[in-house]
């Protein structure tokens, strides 16, 4: 697929992760990143006394967490380096990067732990929605 920008034709690379499953992980990573630490660890009273607040706080069993880790895990090999590759190609701040270079190096990098290791980037959903920014590809569309 080709987008214009002014004068020039860009090539959209094809993605192995639909574009509706990065939007739907931005989501829940946007969902997760409200989370605050925890103020009061045992605060030993009634959820509904203390206006639900502990749903914002950040868990280690946290649902949102662990349902954000399940979906990269279930994803394929080629998905998650994908995923990562958007993530990594998000946090640039703008610089030119070569989609093809960047995805090799994720490959590269693939391991067991891909889903820890984007759930633990506080900026998640903000990088992966650059990253499909800098390829022409939003989750509005």
């Amino acid at each position: 697929m080709k987008r214009g920008i002014g004068s020039e034709d860009i090539e959209t690379p094809e993605l192995a992760i639909p574009v509706r499953k990065v939007c739907f992980i931005v989501a829940k990573a946007h969902e997760f990143d409200v989370k605050v630490a925890i103020a009061e660890p045992d605060a030993g009273s009634n959820p509904t006394d203390d206006n639900e607040i502990a749903v914002l706080q950040d868990h280690d069993d946290d649902p949102v967490r662990e349902e954000l880790g399940s979906l990269i895990s279930e994803l394929s090999i080629d998905e998650q380096v994908d995923l990562v590759a958007l993530m990594w190609l998000g946090r640039d701040d703008g610089e030119a990067a070569d989609w093809e270079e960047v995805r090799q190096q994720a490959a590269f990098a693939h391991n067991e732990h891909t889903a820890g290791y984007l759930c633990g980037n506080p900026l998640l959903g903000d990088h992966l929605e650059a990253g499909l920014d800098a390829l022409g590809l939003s989750c509005s569309d």
